[in-house]
Formats: C-alpha cells, sequence, structure tokens
C-alpha cells in the first residue's frame, strides 16, 4: 500500500512538473523608447526685424570749410538670411533694408554764384553682407561685411555681433556696423558719407528638423 502511494505521489509530481514547463516564462516589461532630443543647429533660414541709433560723420574732401551738421538719430527696418553650420562655424549671408532718422544737412556756394546750395542725405540704406562667426551651442559670434547701397550712391559696410537662440526658433542679436559711401555730389565734388550703426534684432529662424 505504501510502495502505491509513493507511485501516486512521483506521478502527480512529474505531471506537474510537465504543466509547470509548458507554461510562458515571465520576463520584465521592455523599457520605453524615448526619443532623442535633436540638436541644435544654426542651420536654415530666418527673417526679423531691428531697430537701433546711427550717428552719420559726413564731410567733403574737397571743401572742409562746408557747414555740415553731424547728426544722429533712429534706424530701423527688416533682415532676411541664411546660416550654415560646419562643426562649430557658421557661414552665412544676410540682406537688410534700414530707414534712418539722421543724416547730414549743409550749405555750401558749389557754383559760385553767392547762393547755398543745399544738401541733405537719404533717410535709408541697405546691405548685403556675409557672416561668419564661432558658435557656442545656441550662442553664436561673428563677423560681418559686404556691400551697402543708398539713393545714389553704393559703398561698403562691415561690423560685427552676438546673436542668441532662446528656443529652436526665436533668436536676438545685438550687432555693430560701419558704413561708407561715396558719391559725386553737386557739382561734382566728391563727397565721402560714413556713418555708425548700433542695432538689436530679432530673427524668427525655420528650423531644419
Amino acid at each position: 500500500m505504501k510502495k502505491i502511494l509513493l507511485a501516486s505521489v512521483a506521478l502527480f509530481g512529474f505531471a506537474g512538473a510537465a504543466s509547470a514547463a509548458d507554461l510562458p516564462m515571465r520576463s520584465a516589461p521592455p523599457a520605453p523608447i524615448v526619443a532623442a532630443a535633436p540638436i541644435f543647429t544654426w542651420t536654415g533660414f530666418y527673417v526679423g526685424v531691428n531697430a537701433g541709433y546711427g550717428w552719420s560723420n559726413d564731410d567733403f574732401d574737397a571743401f572742409d570749410a562746408a557747414d555740415v551738421d553731424d547728426d544722429g538719430g533712429f534706424v530701423g527696418g527688416a533682415q532676411v538670411g541664411y546660416n550654415y553650420q560646419i562643426g562649430s562655424f557658421v557661414v552665412g549671408l544676410e540682406g537688410d533694408i534700414q530707414y534712418a532718422d539722421f543724416g547730414a544737412e549743409g550749405a555750401f556756394d558749389f557754383d559760385g554764384d553767392g547762393d547755398d546750395d543745399t544738401f541733405e542725405s537719404s533717410d535709408w540704406f541697405g546691405t548685403v553682407r556675409a557672416r561668419a562667426g564661432v558658435a557656442f551651442g545656441q550662442a553664436l559670434i561673428y563677423a560681418t561685411g559686404g556691400f551697402a547701397f543708398a539713393d545714389d550712391a553704393n559703398g561698403w559696410t562691415v561690423g560685427g555681433g552676438l546673436e542668441y537662440a532662446f528656443t529652436n526658433n526665436l533668436s536676438a542679436k545685438i550687432e555693430g556696423l560701419y558704413v561708407n559711401f561715396e558719391e559725386d555730389d553737386i557739382a561734382g565734388f566728391e563727397m565721402e558719407n560714413d556713418f555708425g550703426v548700433v542695432r538689436a534684432g530679432l530673427n524668427f529662424r525655420f528650423g531644419t528638423y
């Protein structure tokens, strides 16, 4: 009897082990997949607005005695451009058009008739400039220079600035420019017109991802 009882227990034990072997194995659930945050890049197109202060330093190459009043005032406008980032280096192209509420007004007897001839500087100017700089994450330090134009004159400009991106699409900058024009004014005399600009700007950047 005892042998029969032991045989029954052994049989049920083997059956339980076999049933347990058929059950699926439990494993930990897979870890959730988290998408990596996109790496910030300066590459892409942008548009923006700016405002600041400009001051002129107009003079005649031929006549230092001309009655010229240097002036300063508000400068504001809009810009459009494109950046391309290679490692830490950023290169790009930017164009802008500016209203300038400053400029030289003066008088001089150019034609010798005893009456003063008057002149007034343009109230707008534009530039097309290359930009090149070094990025430190979302901060960009850059130099810039290129072509400048106004009503009846053209010349060149050079400067630099600092731009910081608060988000992937929005950045702010502070920039300084020196602008130089040379033009043939009244009676063919060459007039050199140069001025400085300090301005702050806000750019909306179109993301590349």
